[in-house]
């Protein structure tokens, strides 16, 4: 783990649409977040891939970075992650490749093999599981494109040939972690979500790591929920909120979210209670909430509980203002600034 100043900081910025918002709102707040974190010296914000969710706004992730990207100088942004069986490595290594030409130094690209939504949105994106099969022989062409060492004769992207994105690859489970290690590439774990197997995924990531060209040295990415706030109270309400709002966005996909729209707090912290709730309740067992100092003890104990050489952390408080004060309190009690 790194021992030099502070653990780096970064964001995972889901570009939430709040209630009673549009996805341009929501992208004007990734813009004013990204600003935020660029100034408190976070290492990077990186934007999911989500299809068919009404209330998160980065379907179209390298379209989303490219704007962020306009409206920040220096901080890293990328995608965390593009769920690339949904693509071809040949689109995606054009993509990222025109971004990092236009913002050279700044861009990740972040690789899932979930599709990132539910089985009819796939067959309407001409997509089926059996895609998620393919997923190493695709990283390897797709690194082949952005390195200029195409594997397929005859066949470059441009722009990207040679622009050398760096790669990350995302998951929950050993299946990631073991690749990761294979290709000797960074490995995120979506603990933020999907919590069980952190521990043994690194140890397994760590243990089998191998050394590439991109690097020499294993890198762990995890990832936490924050609500941070000035007051504990305050921040204690806040998560209550943001359960609420968990539960909305897993419960009322597809046919049923008019009708899980419509229900009440009270009807939903019911809902919480029930055996499907408790399941959403400890997706979130990795999050820390209260005022800044409480925070920062707290991703002290998770970085050392996940061997972490980052964090990479959730903000999902349901305002601009409050998401904002979360992301400059973490960053302050770490020393960021």
């Amino acid at each position: 783990m790194t021992s030099a100043g502070p653990l780096p900081l970064s964001i995972l910025d889901l570009a939430f649409v709040d209630a009673d918002a549009t996805p341009r709102d929501a992208f004007e707040a990734s813009v004013a977040v990204a600003r935020r974190a660029e100034q408190c010296g976070y290492r990077r914000v990186w934007y999911a891939e989500h299809h068919n969710m009404a209330s998160i706004a980065s379907s179209a992730t390298s379209v989303l970075i490219a704007h962020v990207a306009n409206h920040t100088a220096t901080i890293r942004l990328g995608a965390g992650g593009v769920m690339l069986p949904n693509h071809s490595p040949l689109v995606i290594a054009e993509q990222f490749g025109t971004l990092e030409t236009l913002h050279p130094g700044r861009i990740d690209l972040g690789l899932g093999r979930a599709p990132g939504t539910d089985e009819p949105t796939m067959r309407a994106m001409r997509r089926s599981a059996a895609h998620a099969e393919t997923f190493p022989s695709d990283v390897r062409e797709l690194q082949g494109f952005l390195s200029g060492e195409s594997t397929i004769p005859g066949v470059k992207a441009v722009p990207g040939d040679g622009t050398n994105v760096p790669l990350y690859i995302l998951g929950s489970s050993l299946f990631g972690a073991r690749l990761a290690a294979i290709y000797g590439l960074p490995y995120g774990f979506a603990s933020h979500f999907a919590p069980d197997l952190l521990e043994r995924a690194v140890a397994l990531y760590r243990a089998e790591f191998q050394p590439s060209s991109q690097l020499t040295d294993p890198h762990v990415i995890a990832g936490v929920n924050v609500v941070a706030a000035d007051t504990a109270a305050e921040a204690a309400e806040w998560f209550q909120v943001v359960c609420r709002s968990r539960a909305r966005r897993m419960l009322g996909r597809g046919p049923r979210a008019a009708a899980i729209e419509e229900l009440s707090d009270e009807q939903i912290d019911d809902l919480l209670e029930s055996p499907q709730g408790v399941q959403i309740a400890q997706m979130m067992r990795y999050t820390a909430v209260g005022d800044g100092d409480t925070v920062e003890a707290y991703l002290q104990r998770f970085a050392a509980l996940a061997d972490a050489d980052e964090l990479i952390t959730v903000h999902a408080v349901p305002t601009l203002e409050a998401r904002l004060r979360s992301v400059e309190l973490v960053a302050k009690a770490h020393g960021l600034f």
